[in-house]
């Protein structure tokens, strides 16, 4: 039965990732970039991706199962063995790696190899469970396919990549933090420290901001730094006001009901951007 295997995987998230790393393919070649090349990266980068999921699930395996949330992964479900999943994520890994490698170039499969080995040891070992900044720094693994993409075009980073790469960075903590909110009864009961969990909601609200903050001065600088027509900072305008409008209903008595809005306001931002920087490049006027 191959559902489970997909389950591992985590899709839905998967394809955000693919999100951003669009848009780095087309800032980097300045245009619609190599067909071949886009194919490799994308389907390389969802079985990273995947493969890093996978991993994920078989180390938090004894955490999925207090959590409601995750109680109902294939592993706690014992629909597959931990045994069969770490096969599975290690052929994902190998194959996405043999992608990147024939198809791209040094540079984008070392990135894939750091971004693989960051999300499984660096967050899911070493920060998830110890401190209330995990997904700070942990989130650095989902800003890679940014720099993955553009590398996979160009073979080296540049300014904009890595303003790009920032956008990700910050727009990550004020998106899980509302998950976690939402899902604050959950996080306690696994014994993870998430800042929801563990501080007051007037200090959680005052980190979101400053990450807000700090995302809409990037996603600016992104479009400055790749030399953008000047109807996208219009446009990107637009964008920053729909996500503090999103941002300010958390003052609301209904606290879940707004990190829920949050949440989902913050997928729309991030797909929106992501649009804009594809369409500014061959949009002039």
């Amino acid at each position: 039965m191959i559902s489970p295997y997909i389950a591992l995987m985590k899709l839905r998230v998967v394809e955000l990732l693919l999100v951003i790393t669009l848009p780095a393919l087309f800032l980097a070649a300045g245009g619609v970039p190599p067909v071949g090349i886009s194919l490799a990266t994308l389907i390389g980068g969802t079985l990273a991706a995947g493969a890093a999921n996978a991993f994920n699930m078989i180390i938090e395996s004894d955490i999925d199962q207090l959590m409601d949330r995750t109680s109902r992964r294939p592993i706690v479900n014992k629909e597959i063995s931990e045994s069969q999943a770490f096969a599975f994520a290690t052929a994902l890994t190998v194959a996405s790696l043999v992608i990147f490698w024939f198809f791209t170039n040094p540079l984008a499969t070392g990135l894939t190899v750091g971004a693989i080995t960051f999300y499984v040891f660096g967050y899911t070992v070493g920060l998830k469970r110890r401190t209330s900044q995990n997904i700070v720094w942990g989130g650095i693994a989902g800003c890679l396919p940014v720099l993955i993409g553009w590398a996979a075009v160009t073979n080296s980073l540049s300014a904009t990549a890595l303003y790009f790469f920032m956008v990700i960075f910050f727009w990550t903590p004020p998106h899980f933090w509302a998950l976690a909110i939402k899902y604050k009864v959950d996080y306690a009961a696994a014994g993870i420290p998430m800042l929801p969990v563990v501080a007051p909601i007037a200090k959680v609200e005052l980190q979101m901001w400053f990450h807000t903050i700090a995302m809409f001065a990037v996603s600016y600088l992104t479009i400055y730094s790749a030399d953008l027509p000047s109807w996208s900072y219009i446009a990107n305008t637009a964008l920053t006001v729909f996500f503090a409008i999103q941002m300010f209903s958390l003052r609301s008595s209904q606290i879940d009901k707004s990190a829920a809005k949050i949440f989902h306001g913050s997928i729309i931002y991030l797909s929106l951007y992501s649009i804009l920087l594809v369409a500014a490049i061959f949009i002039t006027f």
